[in-house]
């Protein structure tokens, strides 16, 4: 896997924020049983960035705390049977799948860690795995779809260890 961290502005966790990162990510690629070498780009932003790139993508001018921006269409969210057909979905040079990037401000972290009662590592953990999804075709917009990547969710951070 080749994941890729690009610092936007100046932060700090108690915690190794790029470690963390690589084992979420790596724990939802074994979940979802992704049969391929991947490459993913985490870009970590202030809440001016992330309003900016919203505004631009999604045309809501507010601040969010995680965008993720897949490279892959999948017919069925985690059905990863097709992707060989296009062969756009790898880097030609690595023969790596390109999921996509994963934006995540770094204030909207220490926030919501502070208004929900948990720690700054389970905030991380939790958007690095729910953009991860994404990643995968998954997304929330019944509640049906929000139960299986809530559960999907739930488990890998429960099996890290990573508790509210």
């Amino acid at each position: 896997m080749t994941l890729t961290v690009e610092e936007e502005v100046e932060f700090s966790f108690d915690f190794d924020y790029r470690k963390l990162a690589e084992e979420v990510i790596l724990a939802a690629l074994e979940m979802e049983e992704f049969p391929y070498e991947t490459e993913i780009n985490l870009f970590l932003v202030s809440m001016e960035g992330i309003q900016e790139i919203n505004r631009e993508h999604r045309k809501i001018d507010a601040p969010t705390d995680v965008l993720s921006f897949p490279l892959i269409t999948y017919p069925i969210p985690g059905d990863f049977s097709d992707l060989e057909l296009d062969g756009d979905n790898f880097n030609p040079d690595t023969g790596e799948a390109l999921l996509g990037d994963i934006i995540l401000c770094t204030d909207k972290v220490k926030e919501q860690a502070g208004r929900f009662g948990h720690s700054e590592k389970r905030e991380f953990a939790f958007l690095i795995l729910h953009s991860m999804f994404h990643l995968f075709g998954y997304d929330h917009m019944t509640q049906e779809d929000s139960e299986i990547m809530e559960t999907k969710q739930n488990k890998i951070l429960g099996q890290m260890g990573i508790l509210r």
